[in-house]
């Protein structure tokens, strides 16, 4: 590898993990963040379940606090590339616990680790349209890793009074300081046993369907 480039990850890998926290907590601490929900999270942990939270990619930066906030561990997967590294030194800075491992290979291997990860830790953060896209598509992984881990999931519907939209495949969605975050805990759901092909499908259909229809009356909360 050139010599530049080693350069480069030593520098985001030794120097800039502190200075992007610090940074991070300064900038939330400007936003007014309402939390609406989460005592049934709190009670499924409490009585020794795991839950499964999940979001779309456009939105998740809004959720980076949770840990924080409810003094959570939850793990969430980080990819095995280098600048995945950086992202996972964060990232545990502010209390997500990062399970590494590659989607290369259809996933199987960050999927298997993020099982783990929930077994561990009992709490998890799940981007389930990323990392490219198509944008609001639940893809399967989220019902399969909560099913083999024994979850149950939930969906973290985010809505930002004012937020940059940036020009990428999701338009992801940066709130802009000063203003206001609407962070919904929405209906818990456990994985139906025994699901074939067609009921499968089905139920990804309908958690994929009500994420959308609880962030459209999430976004209307601002219109109030």
């Amino acid at each position: 590898m050139p010599v530049t480039k080693e350069i480069k990850y030593f520098v985001l890998n030794n120097f800039l993990p502190p200075v992007v926290y610090h940074l991070f907590n300064l900038y939330v601490k400007t936003l007014r963040v309402q939390f609406e929900g989460e005592q049934k999270v709190q009670k499924h942990l409490e009585n020794g379940g795991r839950v499964l939270l999940y979001g779309w990619h456009q939105r998740f930066f809004g959720g980076f606090s949770l840990p924080t906030i409810f003094a959570w561990s939850p793990c969430i997967i980080i990819s095995r590339s280098r600048d995945g590294d950086f992202i996972s030194k964060v990232v545990q800075r502010i209390g997500w616990m990062p399970v590494r491992g590659s989607r290369s290979k259809g996933g199987r291997e960050a999927s298997q680790a993020m099982v783990q990860g929930l077994k561990e830790h009992r709490i998890g953060g799940h981007i389930v349209d990323g990392p490219t896209g198509p944008p609001q598509i639940i893809k399967p992984g989220l019902i399969r890793i909560a099913r083999d881990a024994g979850a149950v999931i939930c969906p973290g519907i985010l809505s930002y009074e004012n937020a940059w939209s940036a020009n990428s495949w999701d338009r992801f969605m940066i709130p802009k300081p000063f203003s206001g975050i609407l962070f919904r805990f929405g209906k818990i759901y456990a994985i139906p046993e025994n699901m074939d092909d067609h009921q499968f499908e089905a139920f990804r259909i309908e958690i994929e369907d009500d994420m959308r229809r609880e962030h459209e009356a999430a976004d209307n909360y601002w219109k109030q």
